[in-house]
């Protein structure tokens, strides 16, 4: 998929690229979301930590400590957890993220603003901080400091989750806060989670595959739920040998550190040689889904510049063939974004990142999938009826309608031979 041409764009109007995305139908909805518990019983693994918590939102006022570090691996459930209790405690939850403010002017107009303001439909709310690795631990940045001094005064309690509360930037904080860690989940518990999610969706998994996946995401529920999604838009009965496309979790690791040679130091040239299994189509969506967590004002405008540039010099080899301007791609996604931010600043800007896959990959390919069905419908069809497969994709939504009857729709079926495609029309 090409990205979108953002030469000539005010760097409000990119990032308006990012924040107004699409609203997804039902059947576009990412599984994780879809599926978030809605009551703390729904939560895995937790029974230790979920009465500390309760009790913290309740008796907030009888607390010595007004904050609480929460903390765990990956996929936990230690968003989800603070959700659920949210919902079972008729709270409303502000959810804040550390990575989009960072130093003490930043604190005080976004956190100390929602900490002041009434809650706007009459309740009792929580704070909720995510990825606090984000906030600069610097002293001339002061971002530490005004939250800990919003620590001090808030009248609400504040939630601050983290994946490793024992950085240094968060000594100060751990100190003042009640901290709480969340287990890794058991095996048998994302187990749990999956099944119950395959029944809902009417997938069938195998017990040798459902251990596979598990061992490819690492005990990472969130990513097991993603990759079960992906894997069943291929099949709705999935096997071992199913999970086989499945890009390794190690793919990601070398994506990260080539973004981050790009967007965080001088020397870029060539970051992307050795990242395999990505072509250049994963490294425009990579690099459009992170750049604006580094890069601001005319860093950010210059950097889409170069990224809409390398996207022309792309179109010409998919419509002319020449591959000589893979050079001049390469060149601009690496040493080009390197050097179009200001490193003269770069040090004490510097924020903790959380490098981010991009979300759109996933959609689309999901989407792609979709299609395929369709597609493979429509080359049956159209020699049936003598008419081109173009044609026929076009026609297959009013064919759809006009097979609203389950046996016209099984007498179609079984004319032209469908199998796995035959679910397209069920939808």
């Amino acid at each position: 998929m090409s990205c979108p041409c953002l030469s000539g764009m005010k760097p409000q109007e990119i990032n308006n690229v990012h924040l107004k995305m699409p609203q997804t139908n039902q059947d576009e909805q990412l599984w994780a979301e879809k599926y978030r518990p809605k009551k703390s019983c729904e939560i895995y693994g937790q029974d230790e930590s979920k009465p500390k918590i309760i009790d913290f939102i309740k008796n907030f006022k009888k607390q010595r400590r007004k904050a609480m570090l929460l903390s765990g691996p990956p996929g936990s459930g230690k968003t989800s957890l603070v959700y659920a209790l949210g919902n079972e405690l008729g709270l409303e939850i502000i959810e804040l993220n550390a990575s989009d403010f960072r130093n003490k002017a930043q604190i005080q107009e976004i956190i100390g603003k929602a900490i002041s303001q009434q809650s706007l439909f009459a309740k009792s709310k929580v704070m909720l901080i995510d990825e606090l690795e984000g906030v600069s631990g610097k002293e001339d940045r002061g971002g530490i400091q005004e939250l800990l001094r919003l620590i001090e005064t808030t009248s609400y309690p504040i939630i601050m989750i983290c994946n490793d509360p024992w950085q240094e930037n968060l000594r100060k904080i751990k100190a003042k806060s009640l901290s709480i860690e969340l287990k890794s989940l058991w095996c048998s518990d994302i187990i749990k989670i999956l099944k119950a999610i395959a029944q809902k969706e009417k997938v069938s998994i195998t017990d040798e595959a459902l251990q596979e996946l598990i061992k490819k995401t690492n005990g990472d529920a969130r990513a097991a739920i993603n990759d079960l999604q992906a894997t069943s838009m291929l099949t709705k009965k999935i096997e071992k040998k199913d999970l086989e496309f499945l890009d390794s979790r190690e793919k990601e690791v070398s994506i990260i550190e080539a973004l981050k040679k790009i967007l965080e130091t001088r020397q870029a040239h060539g970051a992307f040689d050795q990242v395999e299994k990505l072509d250049f189509d994963d490294f425009f969506l990579w690099l459009d889904e992170n750049i604006p967590q580094l890069y601001k004002g005319k860093e950010l405008e210059r950097a889409y510049d170069l990224l809409s540039l390398a996207d022309v010099y792309k179109g010409r080899i998919h419509r002319q063939q020449h591959w000589r301007f893979l050079v001049y791609i390469s060149s601009l996604l690496t040493q080009g974004i390197a050097i179009s931010k200001d490193h003269d600043k770069l040090e004490e800007r510097m924020p903790y990142i959380k490098y981010r896959p991009p979300s759109r990959l996933l959609k689309i390919w999901m989407s792609n999938q979709r299609k395929l069905k369709k597609k493979a419908i429509a080359e049956k069809l159209a020699p049936h009826i003598h008419i081109s497969k173009k044609q026929a994709m076009q026609d297959l939504e009013y064919l759809k309608l006009a097979l609203r009857n389950r046996a016209q729709r099984q007498r179609f079926s079984e004319e032209l031979r469908l199998q796995d495609e035959a679910e397209w029309l069920e939808r």
